[in-house]
């Protein structure tokens, strides 16, 4: 059944003919809104009424201008602030906010000038310090009876008086949308329920059968999933585990955060006076302060080989102190690992082996938009007989090979616990030079050969951070944005799949059980399609001559509408369409010559007469959203940058035989409606948002397929998505597969 205002709305119509949702709601002393979800539940029934929305303005009191309706003016409240002997201005203030508690400095400033401008008060320094005083016995506040008046619906001021108030932001003006109804071709008083669910009861019983049901509505996005999120730190992870995995590897086990001194620094020959080891650098614990469990005879041996030197190295020759090595820390680096896991090794008869880890490190950083105080490490470490810089050099290429980075350069460095020692760099295709990935080397004799290794054992290491791939990989400037008490919790559950991009046959088989299913939607999309051509067929066949067309935009210079702009052009390649631009009143300054002249446009010769299309653009101070109004259909406002894009597609690809919108089949349609409407999320959610869309087309942009338009099967055909988006952000695009494809739209 429908609800008790529905059915009165429906019987007000089979009496009246027409109806008004602000008439009915006044009628029957209703709220508004009430009233309106109401047409809105109607409308959803089908054809039952018709109703066109409409805008209407009107004049109404400011949040400061209902505090003056009820405590008075400005100008008033400082005259009754003034006692008949006078005052200061600062104890006239103070009184009147005594009075009014909202009263403020800004109001008393304004209340002072008016006052005098009014005569009500005067200036007095004949007694030394200068004082406020009354010049007349009593006043009228004419301000305050106004908005009286107007609170209740009676507008009685003069333009002057309008202009006035809302210079002072007392009054405002309100916009109120309202529906205009009429009955539809399937007009009713009795309504039933659509039934919006197929039951198993339904079915066990047949009801179903005498059943209406709401039509569905196959674009709506379905109810989110509630259900757990990985975070892209962690899919990065797997991705970087499972290369190692493939290449024969076994994990360290890296559960513990806390170290000693010893094996964070000492076991990897590193000075105790090195500069790592101090506090700025390091996050020593106090509770508990020392280690107790370092292997007594190992220790000796470091001691040995860092004070007096030996296995043909000198040392560093300075005072060795166990105090210093038992220090508890967070570990710095994951090789403290790798130590425990060679000496380990070690002892138990040595074996070649493969080691990596991925996990938590710890230093005391300065915080900022690429360093954390806690950040994750990757390593690797090669353990056999014979090895060289050579075969760590061939590793490093396959490693980075399978990550999809196969120009490396390698540069030496200095390192306490490896000799050589290399950065690692690769070409940066959207830098275009060569940046620091990583850094490697050969483990030092002074910090193998204290383990108990055999001489002639070489040990292979490197390592790189998690976090910088993954900023690369999700387009992030800010590693706070990425980690951290700040992370936004949305951008967790939004993000996507990662996929490093990896080459030479690495990539999985799809199995032919997939196959066939692909194959099976390819042949049904393809008949879709062409039933969808012939249906385009017959309508083109029961066209008859273009109805000439009268469009007026109107937009806000604040937010010039630069999607538009470009359709606009793309609409006056015809000779018959006439363009022109104006100034509205609303507007406290002049356009910008640019503005006005901006459309760039070769028009016709002026005459509105034989046009296709008259199209009137107006500079209005509206805000973000434009407006477009076809002259003479009953269709409403279509409000939106986003919906006038449409329009004027639709637009052009009746005048002409190209394919941008809906000329496409309905899957590309539907994904330029996705892009659209992420768009229009963007404008009412904010910055965050726009970073997730801007993200989102470099993913997009960015694979190594040939993608080189947003929607349709590989490469992509040019469309409305393109259009609209490479217009608007143009300037934030960074990576060099977006700036070609803004490059591309442009030539379009």
């Amino acid at each position: 059944m429908a609800t008790a205002h529905g059915e009165k709305i429906l019987k007000y119509l089979e009496e009246n003919g027409t109806a008004s949702s602000l008439k009915l709601a006044e009628l029957w002393n209703e709220d508004h809104q009430k009233i309106v979800g109401t047409v809105k539940s109607l409308l959803c029934l089908g054809d039952v009424i018709e109703a066109d929305l409409q805008s209407s303005a009107q004049w109404g009191l400011s949040e400061e201008g209902r505090q003056v309706a009820e405590e008075g003016s400005h100008e008033a409240q400082i005259y009754n602030a003034i006692p008949p002997a006078g005052s200061t201005q600062a104890e006239i203030v103070a009184k009147a906010a005594e009075v009014n508690s909202k009263f403020t400095k800004d109001m008393a400033k304004v209340g002072f000038s008016k006052a005098m401008s009014l005569g009500w008060i005067a200036v007095d320094k004949s007694s030394g310090a200068p004082k406020f005083i009354r010049k007349v016995d009593s006043i009228q506040d004419k301000v305050q009876e106004h908005l009286k008046e107007l609170a209740t619906g009676k507008d009685t001021l003069t333009n002057e008086l309008r202009t006035e108030y809302k210079k002072r932001k007392l009054i405002q003006e309100i916009v109120i949308k309202s529906y205009l109804m009429k009955p539809g071709p399937s007009f009713t008083t009795s309504v039933t329920k659509q039934e919006t669910d197929l039951t198993p009861e339904m079915i066990a019983s047949g009801s179903w059968k005498t059943k209406e049901f709401k039509p569905y509505n196959l674009n709506a996005l379905g109810i989110p999933i509630q259900r757990g999120h990985l975070h892209p730190l962690m899919k990065v992870r797997a991705e970087f585990r499972q290369i190692f995995l493939e290449m024969g590897f076994s994990e360290m086990p890296t559960n513990n955060f806390v170290e000693s001194s010893f094996w964070n620094f000492d076991a990897l020959f590193q000075p105790q006076q090195h500069p790592a080891r101090d506090a700025h650098d390091t996050f020593f614990l106090s509770d508990p302060a020392t280690a107790k469990n370092i292997p007594v005879e190992y220790m000796e041996r470091v001691k040995k080989v860092h004070s007096q030197g030996g296995y043909g190295s000198q040392g560093y020759g300075y005072d060795w102190k166990i105090e210093e090595a038992q220090k508890n820390l967070l570990r710095t680096h994951t090789t403290a690992v790798s130590a425990r896991m060679l000496y380990a090794l070690a002892k138990g008869g040595f074996k070649p082996a493969k080691y990596f880890s991925i996990d938590r490190v710890f230093r005391n950083e300065t915080l900022d938009a690429t360093h954390l105080a806690e950040f994750h490490q990757i390593e690797g470490v090669i353990a056999d007989y014979g090895l060289t810089l050579g075969n760590l050099i061939g590793v490093l290429y396959e490693f980075f090979r399978k990550l999809g980075i196969e120009k490396l350069r390698f540069k030496p460095a200095y390192n306490p616990y490896t000799e050589p020692s290399m950065e690692i760099f690769s070409y940066h295709p959207g830098l275009k030079k060569w940046v620091e990935i990583g850094n490697s080397g050969i483990f030092r004799p002074e910090m193998l050969l204290p383990m108990g290794l055999p001489e002639d054992v070489s040990v292979l290491a490197w390592g790189l951070s998690l976090e910088r791939p993954t900023m690369i990989k999700y387009g992030y400037d800010n590693i706070r944005d990425l980690v951290g008490p700040k992370v936004n919790m949305q951008m967790v559950a939004d993000n996507p799949l990662c996929r490093l991009d990896k080459h030479h046959g690495t990539e999985m088989k799809e199995t032919n059980d997939l196959q066939d299913l692909e194959n099976r939607m390819d042949s049904i999309m393809t008949r879709l399609r062409g039933i969808e051509t012939e249906v385009k067929k017959l309508k083109k066949q029961g066209k008859t001559t273009q109805e000439k067309l009268t469009l007026v935009i109107e937009a806000d210079p604040k937010h010039p509408p630069l999607s538009i702009q470009t359709l606009v052009r793309l609409l006056v390649v015809r000779e018959d369409i006439l363009v022109t631009i104006h100034q509205h009143s609303s507007l406290a300054t002049a356009c910008p010559t640019d503005l006005m002249q901006w459309s760039n446009l070769t028009v016709s010769n002026g005459s509105r007469i034989n046009n296709q299309c008259n199209l009137t653009w107006i500079w209005k101070a509206i805000g973000r959203h434009p407006i477009a109004k076809v002259v003479n259909q009953t269709n409403g406002d279509i409000q939106g940058e986003a919906a006038i894009a449409r329009l004027l597609t639709r637009l052009l690809e009746s005048w002409t035989d190209c394919a941008m919108y809906e000329n496409f089949d309905s899957s590309i349609s539907s994904e330029i409606d996705e892009w659209l409407d992420i768009w229009e999320d963007c404008i009412h959610s904010g910055d965050s948002k726009f970073s997730v869309l801007i993200r989102r087309i470099h993913n997009q942009l960015g694979h190594s397929d040939g993608r080189k338009w947003l929607v349709g099967p590989l490469p992509g055909v040019k469309s409305l998505a393109d259009i609209f988006l490479s217009s608007l952000l143009s300037d934030k695009l960074s990576t060099g597969q977006a700036k070609e494809w803004i490059s591309r739209c442009i030539s379009v």
